[in-house]
């Protein structure tokens, strides 16, 4: 693959401070995984990290936003969001089955204390990298 040109907005920094200690780690390690995931696939060579409603989000040229954060109202999960308006969590679903939690069609939800299935969840996060790319495909490259 290319080489990955990673903009990241200073803010982001922010708000990974302003997480408790016992979930910072997890949400720092998806966000190493996204940008390892964009490193590793065709056809993405630009990473943005903003802040979409206030929450660390990705953004690429051909792709499909997908957000993560942790919410005090459920303190003992933390979740990866993707557009709800597409079908990424659905094909989630289909192709995964209950290796995820899902909440709807726009997260999927893990435990503080569960083991992530990194392979899978990469594949999700190159699903939502490409989306506009793989959007006609049944299982969207999966």
């Amino acid at each position: 693959m290319g080489k990955l040109d990673l903009k990241t907005d200073p803010r982001v920094e922010a708000i990974f401070a302003k997480y408790p200690d016992f979930v910072r780690g997890k949400l720092q390690f998806l966000r190493a995984l996204v940008i390892e995931t964009a490193k590793e696939t065709e056809g993405v060579d630009m990473l943005e990290e903003t802040l979409k409603w206030g929450e660390p989000s990705f953004v690429t040229k051909r792709g499909s936003t997908l957000r993560m954060d942790w919410k005090e109202k459920s303190p003992d999960q933390f979740a990866m969001y993707f557009q709800c308006t597409n079908r990424l969590v659905d094909t989630f679903r289909l192709v995964f089955g209950t290796k995820f939690q899902y909440e709807g069609n726009r997260a999927i939800i893990f435990d503080l204390n569960q083991r992530i299935p990194e392979l899978e969840l990469k594949e999700c996060i190159k699903a939502s990298l490409t989306y506009h790319n793989v959007k006609e495909l049944v299982t969207l490259g999966i």
